[in-house]
């Protein structure tokens, strides 16, 4: 018995109240085995001492069963939790909040530890996909420095949805999906020299000073890394789960590690993980090659405990309709693209527990 099999018999005990289970909650910290003992380390943010009680009983339920096992240690970690991770506690507790989005149901962060793995087009077709599937979608482009979303909606540089009644800034619409960019307010090119008292001015307006609406899900376009945006990002909002995007690269491992533990650290569900760059397919006879290495999302998702919501092929007709602005999701709906987008999205909606069957909740 070995501690990916434990880590996998883990999964079958579910967080108090919740249909998503502890391992993919990132609860289950560390799992050690030698001939004389077991050692099971959980790090638990929850003040609810009843929930503690309930995960700590379904471990040992699970330890229990199996066979030749030697005695079981269950260590529970309790964390401070710093000011940001109070107020989403709270906020998802009332439903209210200094961290919570006035009609925005559901918060999803889609991040990268580099940059050049394609994050930005994976959180654009994502968005399209949710808003297929009859959500009511926004995104949000965090990347200040080098803003993406508006080449790949084919917004021009400097456009803006103006402002309502309220001095509040309205969002490009595109495809079914509210937009809001940095790229909106600045010309094609133009540089950025921003600290981080801007930088976090900025997000704050993004966030409050937008009139989002009745949304569903929210993507977060995250920069890459794990700098002052994501920080102060995953410190004051309350998101319901991040989304890592990484290349098949084994080099790939560490940097990912530093997204799962960002959001760990913020007490955000690590949805799972998504391989871009998977495979290249041969545009003349259809032959897959795998340019960049084979299943390093996988040994990823297996190291930490994550799912890997989907493998999407190096091709150029993505290239393409991003430089053309338009989506494969909207722009070929019926090609094999649109539909494993269309599979990640239909994860993502179920793993935060909304969809189009939910009747917009």
């Amino acid at each position: 018995m070995t501690e990916l099999d434990i880590r996998e018999r883990l999964k079958s005990v579910k967080y108090p109240g919740f249909t998503r289970d502890i391992v993919s909650f990132g609860l289950v910290k560390s799992i050690s085995i030698d001939p004389k003992r077991c050692e099971v380390r959980l790090s638990i943010l929850t003040e609810n001492s009843e929930v503690v009680r309930e995960i700590v009983a379904g471990v040992e339920t699970v330890l229990g069963q199996v066979e030749g096992l030697p005695p079981a240690d269950i260590i529970v970690e309790r964390p401070a939790l710093d000011k940001g991770a109070q107020a989403r506690q709270l906020a998802k507790a009332t439903g209210r909040g200094p961290s919570g989005l006035p009609g925005v149901a559901r918060v999803v962060a889609v991040a990268s530890g580099k940059g050049g793995v394609g994050k930005s087009t994976v959180a654009a077709h994502l968005a399209v996909a949710l808003a297929r599937r009859g959500l009511r979608v926004g995104l949000l482009d965090a990347d200040i420095y080098g803003p993406s979303v508006p080449l790949l909606f084919g917004v021009p540089a400097g456009v803006s949805g103006g402002s309502d009644g309220e001095g509040r800034f309205l969002p490009v619409e595109r495809y079914g999906v509210k937009l809001v960019s940095m790229g909106f307010f600045i010309g094609e090119g133009a540089a950025l020299v921003w600290r981080g008292p801007m930088l976090t001015k900025a997000l704050s307006q993004f966030l409050h000073d937008v009139a989002w609406g009745e949304l569903d899900v929210l993507v977060l376009d995250l920069p890459p890394g794990t700098g002052d945006v994501q920080l102060t990002l995953t410190q004051s909002l309350a998101m319901d789960g991040g989304v890592i995007v990484t290349t098949p690269q084994d080099v790939a491992l560490a940097d990912v590690e530093r997204g799962v533990k960002m959001f760990q650290q913020a007490e955000v569900p690590v949805l799972g993980v998504i391989e871009n760059m998977s495979f290249h397919v041969c545009t003349g006879c259809g032959a897959h090659t795998h340019l960049f290495g084979d299943g390093g999302a996988a040994r990823v998702a297996n190291r930490f405990g994550l799912v890997t919501l989907g493998a999407i092929p190096l091709v150029r007709t993505l290239r393409e309709a991003g430089d053309a602005g338009a989506p494969v999701v909207a722009s070929d709906p019926d090609g094999d693209l649109a539909r494993l987008f269309l599979q990640i999205a239909e994860k993502v909606s179920q793993a935060v527990g909304v969809g189009a069957e939910a009747g917009h909740a």
